[in-house]
């Protein structure tokens, strides 16, 4: 069971949608390849094949990330402490750095976005930690300190 905000579930429909229309055309490239002749000395056929199995592994783990998906109800969860799918203003109490992180499942984690997973050493240092609250975080470079500025969603 893995637990995903309603976004990141969404993005999983799309992306199995969007995998699954490319069957046609892989089953096209097989098709062109085998006219071709002989399959043993066909190297189009044997890179369409393994492409083929490329696409339906990727939708076969899709599609057992949606059967175990477990939607996160935002209404029932508080802004008051740091938790799953907060949104975690910080300062860096050394250099002054601020910076904001959406803490969310591993599955939707995307750093450019600012959504870090709840399994990384951040994550797991700020969970439950208020407003005024410092972090103390040992990540593989040392120990980081940050101050919780703001929780919000």
């Amino acid at each position: 069971m893995s637990f995903m905000s309603e976004e990141g579930y969404n993005k999983l429909l799309a992306d199995l949608r969007e995998l699954e229309g490319k069957r046609p055309e892989i089953v096209q490239q097989i098709a062109e390849a085998r006219d071709k002749g002989d399959l043993s000395e066909n190297a189009e056929y044997d890179a369409a094949k393994e492409a083929q199995g490329m696409l339906e592994m990727k939708i076969s783990e899709l599609k057992r990330l949606i059967a175990e998906a477990r939607i996160i109800d935002k209404s029932k969860l508080s802004a008051d402490s740091v938790q799953v799918l907060t949104k975690v203003g910080l300062k860096n109490t050394k250099t002054g750095a601020t910076m904001q992180y959406t803490i969310v499942p591993e599955s939707e984690a995307n750093l450019r976005e600012g959504k870090i997973s709840i399994k990384t050493p951040i994550a797991q240092g700020l969970l439950g930690k208020k407003v005024g609250d410092v972090a103390e975080i040992t990540v593989p470079q040392g120990k980081l300190s940050f101050e919780i500025t703001s929780i919000s969603f």
